[in-house]
């Protein structure tokens, strides 16, 4: 028998099997790497759409959430507009001054005399040339100019007045939200609230029963919403009249409360403020906001 002839076949099936092995093991890597990537790509993937999904909470907010964005919206009101990432192109639009924002301050002033008002003022404009917003435009003028207006010609009563403004555009939907506040002396603090919301695209004002109908959200869900909210607050009143105090009290079947006569709302992409302020017909600052 040859032996050499033996051990160089042995060598040769030593080395299939090595070349296999490593051929085998780089296999083996290739479709670990495959694999990996695909799986990082889907985690990636599917990470992107639960962000999105948080970011579209409308209507799907946890009872914190919404406490949490009640408390925020005094910040809101920073004289500016909010571009949102979903916001309609408003190069199309027909503006009254195209060389200003769609939303800008029409009025700003901050002035005081001694003993008889201070004043902090910015009152915006609403850059449409269209007749709703003309109106719109005169109902600011009407509603805070002319309490300016007032203050500006006191003497000696100590008033404080101070107003500003927040705007968005979500979608087609314009929305505006001015508040004033009003110290007279002695008197109790009146806060005033006025929202718009339009559409520019269609041309059209829009009540917050169609929000809620292109939001896909439920009218009878809302109205429970805001049932909860203001039955919430008038028994928290209740609490401080029975400690002494002088309350705002409400009465949550009146019809006010209802989804279709609630006029005052402020929209952004992902948050409905639902503003009921009780100083736009009393002297009060009480404001309940209910968040969708």
């Amino acid at each position: 028998m040859n032996v050499t002839k033996l051990e160089e076949n042995k060598v040769k099936t030593k080395d299939k099997i090595m070349y296999a092995t490593v051929i085998l093991v780089s296999l083996l890597c290739l479709f670990a790497i495959i694999y990996v990537e695909v799986s990082a790509d889907t985690s990636i993937s599917q990470l992107l759409d639960t962000k999105q999904t948080e970011e579209k909470t409308l209507g799907k907010k946890t009872e914190e959430e919404k406490e949490i964005l009640k408390a925020e919206i005094n910040s809101k009101f920073n004289n500016n507009v909010e571009k949102l990432s979903n916001s309609t192109n408003v190069q199309n639009i027909e503006q009254i001054d195209e060389t200003r924002e769609i939303v800008s301050p029409a009025l700003e002033t901050k002035e005081s005399k001694p003993g008889s008002y201070e004043v902090s003022v910015v009152l915006p404009v609403i850059n449409i040339n269209n007749e709703k917003i003309k109106e719109y435009n005169k109902e600011i003028e009407d509603v805070f100019k002319t309490q300016l207006d007032k203050v500006l010609e006191t003497k000696n009563k100590k008033i404080v007045y101070t107003t500003e403004y927040v705007a968005s555009i979500n979608d087609d939907i314009l929305s505006v939200m001015i508040r004033a506040s009003l110290k007279e002396g002695s008197n109790a603090q009146r806060i005033i609230i006025k929202t718009y919301n339009y559409d520019i695209v269609k041309n059209e004002e829009v009540s917050l029963s169609q929000v809620l109908e292109k939001n896909n959200l439920d009218k009878n869900n809302i109205q429970k919403a805001i049932t909860t909210e203001i039955e919430k607050a008038q028994k928290k009143v209740e609490g401080l009249k029975e400690a002494g105090y002088t309350i705002y009290s409400r009465d949550p079947k009146d019809e006010k409360y209802k989804v279709e006569n609630t006029k005052q709302f402020y929209c952004t992409s992902n948050t409905i403020y639902l503003v009921y302020a009780y100083g736009n017909e009393e002297a009060t600052s009480e404001v309940d906001v209910v968040v969708i």
